[in-house]
């Protein structure tokens, strides 16, 4: 009843500010409930409206991304049906999209990432969405279902990323946030130049104390994206980045020490040191540049080509060892398309290849308080990844849209150890067609259902053939599943509500999941099969048809997720008594569910309040241990004005978990000794002022 009372009073709060003033309506956002359904979709290169699109697409705009605190990604991603961002300590993140961490003890993988139409995420299968910062993206794309029959390997869905997706406009932009604990954020934006050729250059600065010992963090991202027009039918982009990422890692808590103080570190285990004598942490430097040109021939043909080049270097000591790892890698993507009409039907087709090449070094040495110390290993990892990919679209004039792809995907890689016993393996993976078909139905221009199959593949990952515990494991096999899905889409009473809601099975072959050897280091198998079927529904309504009064928008809405996935069949070898069949996925919650009220007055006072629930979440393949359920209640309180015509100011302050619920976002599965818990921040507050200035 507390936590009712705490929200009530909250919302009185957040409506009475309201009525102080009276003056014009600011613009509503972008993707409000109004013209939710008219939003531009590119995922499946659709470029058409979300309600014409046959899959389960959840686009986040800039009014989604700015209803928290400014500094992170995790809270707008965890608005979706579906999505599972967790943040372990401060900047290590996890992105789960219908799927588990059973392939992420660490960082984001089995996610087939974009940024600006260029492939973000390595040919080794990782992505360090860590090193962009907050001010890198405007909007986002989640492609729920696997993309393989476009995007290539994967059956975790696909995440598209874009930076400055808003009109052309000259002026510079000046943001800080101070947070708890410590926390500071700074983001500067000049853009300059012409619609005909422009730039947006962007510095970062981020740093913070932590809510945990041994939790420091600080970020520098330096970045710029051009834009050029090609005669009359070309446009050239070019985007530059570079990062510079250090977090200290806390390491996983048992239960006991979890209750008894959970902004501990992880202590001395024995002969394992604790994360603070270790100085446990992750030092990331990354750069990225990369090209992409789009080109309209004429009415029917275009084409677009990106090219890329990155270079990372990690260095990573833990509780075991201390790893250097370097990762240079390029690639490209082409994709050419013709629109046309067959007798009343509108065509669309796509083809196209992708392509990268990675190349890693690691080595491990043993860790002495922080310092490298005798070299335990020493590996070179060659990647190679292409895929093909073509795609048809029908647009009938009956309301049908009828959609047939197909991917066909090759990998290999090659491992070379130097250090003793020396050794080479070579691994391919090749001739895997990945086939998708989809039919969406017009029932009229408000509502349409659809229903598609999709082939998901995605081999192993470097960083799961070449684990923490040095033992390389090529013999792994590639995933393959096929899924399954019904959806709905619809406007209803005269567009003031919104509904998009989707049903789909999957089911996963040769699951590859993480384990632990005695010394706590990971290690990962293929686990049988899987079956992983859910229900996601999200509902908006917009209480205003039209801004009136004092309040120029209204809208509550809500998310909620059913993943009902567990193990079909899975016995560990050499263990008959460990069957784990039927049991639950570990790190997933059967239910998962947020709702929130964003509210804009005419003056430009506005408030946005998100209410979280997650169900308990079993820990380990045996489901003998479970994460608690929790309720989290965040809120933001601002003032956003349009000063003059060229000056534009936000003030904000923001509370987060404001029951200040003890929690773990980002739990530790299948764990050496019990060692499952990462705390997350107890109640926290932040306060920032954007501005912008136009010329």
């Amino acid at each position: 009843m507390k936590n009712f009372v705490v929200v009530g009073v909250t919302l009185i709060c957040m409506i009475s500010v309201g009525y102080a003033q009276i003056s014009q309506p600011p613009e509503p956002p972008a993707d409000s409930a109004t013209v939710l359904e008219e939003v531009m979709v590119r995922a499946f290169e659709a470029n058409r409206k979300l309600i014409d699109v046959p899959a389960a697409i959840t686009v986040i705009g800039k009014s989604q991304l700015t209803r928290f605190n400014n500094t992170s990604l995790v809270s707008a991603l965890n608005t979706a049906a579906g999505v599972r961002m967790e943040e372990r300590s401060p900047g290590s993140y996890r992105l789960n999209i219908r799927g588990s961490s059973l392939r992420s003890p660490f960082g984001v993988r089995n996610v087939k990432v974009y940024f600006n139409d260029i492939p973000y995420t390595d040919p080794g299968g990782n992505t360090y969405l860590n090193q962009l910062g907050f001010y890198n993206i405007t909007s986002m794309e989640v492609l729920k279902e696997p993309g393989s029959s476009l995007y290539g390997a994967g059956t975790g869905g696909v995440l598209l990323l874009s930076s400055d997706q808003v009109p052309f406009r000259r002026g510079a932009t000046v943001d800080y946030t101070g947070s708890s604990y410590g926390g500071n954020s700074f983001h500067a934006n000049i853009r300059g130049g012409t619609p005909v050729f422009n730039s947006s250059n962007r510095i970062q600065y981020q740093s913070s104390n932590g809510y945990r010992d041994q939790t420091k963090m600080e970020r520098r991202v330096v970045s710029s994206d051009i834009e050029a027009k090609v005669g009359t039918k070309g446009v050239l982009r070019a985007h530059f980045m570079q990062g510079d990422l250090f977090y200290e890692t806390p390491g996983a808590l048992n239960a006991a020490e979890f209750l008894a103080n959970p902004k501990a570190a992880r202590p001395r285990a024995g002969q394992t040191p604790g994360a603070e004598e270790a100085h446990a942490a992750i030092s990331q430097k990354l750069f990225m540049g990369g090209l992409n040109y789009v080109s309209v021939w004429n009415n029917h043909w275009q084409n677009s080509v990106s090219l890329y080049a990155a270079y990372s270097r990690l260095n990573n000591p833990t509780t075991r060892n201390y790893e250097r790892r370097t990762e240079p890698h390029y690639g490209s993507r082409g994709r050419l398309q013709y629109m046309g009409d067959i007798g009343k039907t509108k065509f669309t087709w796509t083809g196209g290849i992708e392509a990268q090449q990675g190349f890693t070094t690691s080595r491990v040495f043993t860790n002495v308080q922080g310092n490298p110390d005798s070299l335990t290993s020493d590996d070179e990892v060659t990647n190679k990844a292409a895929s093909l990919f073509t795609q048809g679209v029908f647009e009938l004039p009956s309301g049908w849209i009828l959609t047939g792809g197909l991917s066909y995907n090759l990998f290999g890689v090659k491992l070379q150890r130097f250090s003793r016993p020396q050794s080479y393996q070579e691994k391919e993976y090749n001739n895997e067609a990945a086939p998708r078909v989809a039919v969406l139905k017009k029932i009229n221009p408000r509502l349409s259902v659809y229903g598609s199959v999709a082939k998901g593949f995605s081999p192993p990952t470097t960083a799961e053939i070449l684990p923490s515990t040095g033992v390389i494991t090529a013999d792994l096999q590639a995933e393959t599943g096929w899924n399954t899905e019904l959806g709905l889409k619809g406007n209803f009473f005269r567009n003031r509500l919104f509904l998009d809601m989707s049903v789909f099975y999957f089911g996963l072959k040769n699951t590859i999941v993480q384990r632990r050897d005695a010394s706590g280091g990971d290690y990962f198998v293929n686990a049988g099969n899987t079956r992983q079927n859910g229900v996601e529904t999200y509902l908006s309504y917009n209480f205003l048809e039209r801004p009136t009064g004092a309040f120029g928008n209204v809208k509550a809405w809500m998310s909620h997720t059913w993943h009902n996935f567990h193990y079909r069949n899975y016995v560990k070898v050499g263990d008959d008594l460990n069957d784990f069949s039927g049991n639950r996925l570990p790190s997933i919650p059967q239910n998962f569910f947020v709702a929130g009220i964003d509210a804009m007055t005419t003056p430009g006072f506005y408030g946005n309040m998100t209410y979280y629930y997650s169900d308990k979440i079993p820990l380990n393949d045996a489901n003998t241990a479970f994460a608690s359920s929790y309720n989290l209640l965040n809120a933001r309180l601002g003032f956003r004005k349009a000063l003059r015509s060229n000056i534009n100011l936000d003030l904000y302050l923001t509370a987060d978990n404001i029951f200040d619920v003890n929690y773990s976002l980002g739990n530790d599965i299948n764990a050496l000794g019990g060692r499952y818990f990462n705390a997350a921040p107890g109640a926290n507050f932040a306060a920032g002022v954007s501005v912008f200035y136009g010329w």
